[in-house]
């Protein structure tokens, strides 16, 4: 059942939720690092770190649900002034970030052995072969997330701006369907994409459109009804990734399948019910730097991926190193630009 509920002011913070951007934060290192990638591998296949993998697909979409909930009073007020004051700082990190990592070498090896402009070549014409895809992207893997939650809040802002707030979730549902069936679906399904359907619209919108329509109408669940949803959500996320690698799919390929909606938003409306997890100082201090470590995390890895390599650490070791070096990496990096005045570019 779905009841009504006082919600709190737009500027209030939410324990819970801020707590759960730390964890969410985590477990996209998680997946950046691979973590458990070097272990005995399992019947033949690397399961522990698969599992892993999938286990963090939670973090985006709870993500992109907060995006959309804390943004619901503004922009329902005010459309278009709110999306591009919302979106101006985005897009300038999303530069900034795209142009450092295009430039910053990722295989210190190559670098010494033959020189700069021969290491990132290779990696420039990678990017090269697909500029639409690119484009969409932007200097690294892991800056796609800022112009898909852009493009999100902009088609929620026209679709208010005409008054057609309707069509938000069924056109949200239709975009996440077709990016399923044309992302990890593709080879059963022989649709294409002109772009990896991750990036764009098709996941962010409707997780986007959630989080707003959450807010606005006032949603809640019990607890128990919030975890029953984000159980079937995830057990539901696990059973495609299973049939589709019955079907040669890997494994760990998938961004989002049918049921990880399903996953986001149950384990998201649990956080609603117990606004008070998690009240404590240390996680107040640490959600606030969740986007600079989210655009700076993958470069502080690639340090340390070079790192591992030169010094030959494996297994549990290398997993420390990676997991922690770069989440704490990453915090001190935020520190001491934070001292300087390119923190407004660096860190929004």
């Amino acid at each position: 059942m779905i009841d009504k509920v006082t919600m709190p002011q737009p500027n209030q913070r939410i324990a819970s939720l801020e707590l759960m951007r730390v964890i969410a934060m985590i477990a996209v290192i998680v997946i950046h690092v691979r973590l458990f990638i070097d272990l005995p591998p399992i019947a033949g296949e690397p399961w522990l770190a698969d599992i892993a993998n999938q286990l963090a697909r939670f973090a985006v979409p709870f993500f992109f649900l907060t995006a959309g909930y804390f943004i619901q009073p503004k922009l329902a007020a005010n459309p278009y002034p709110v999306m591009r004051a919302y979106s101006r700082p985005l897009l300038r990190l999303w530069l900034v970030w795209s142009v450092i990592c295009l430039l910053l070498p990722s295989r210190f090896d190559v670098l010494a052995e033959q020189g700069y402009l021969a290491e990132r070549m290779g990696y420039w014409q990678f990017l090269w072969q697909t500029p639409l895809n690119t484009l969409f992207e932007g200097g690294l893997v892991h800056l796609w997330f800022l112009p898909s939650l852009v493009i999100a809040v902009a088609m929620i802002a026209v679709l208010l701006h005409y008054q057609r707030q309707s069509w938000l979730l069924p056109l949200a549902l239709v975009l996440y369907s077709y990016g399923v069936l044309a992302g990890s679906y593709s080879d059963l399904s022989q649709w294409g994409a002109p772009i990896f359907t991750r990036n764009g619209p098709f996941f962010s919108l409707l997780m986007v459109a959630i989080g707003f329509e959450i807010r606005r109408s006032g949603w809640s669940l019990t607890s128990a009804q919030a975890i029953l949803l984000g159980l079937i959500g995830l057990l539901g996320h696990f059973a495609e990734a299973f049939n589709l690698y019955a079907q040669g799919v890997p494994f760990a390929g998938h961004d989002f399948l049918f049921f990880s909606a399903m996953w986001g938003v149950g384990l998201f409306m649990w956080l609603l019910a117990n606004p008070r997890f998690g009240d404590v100082p240390w996680v107040h201090r640490l959600s606030r730097h969740t986007l600079a470590i989210y655009v700076c995390h993958l470069s502080i890895a690639i340090v340390l991926f070079n790192l591992v390599r030169m010094f030959a650490l494996e297994g549990l070791t290398r997993d420390g190193v990676l997991l922690f070096g770069t989440y704490f990496g990453s915090l001190a990096f935020i520190y001491l630009v934070g001292k300087t005045p390119l923190r407004s570019w660096l860190l929004r």
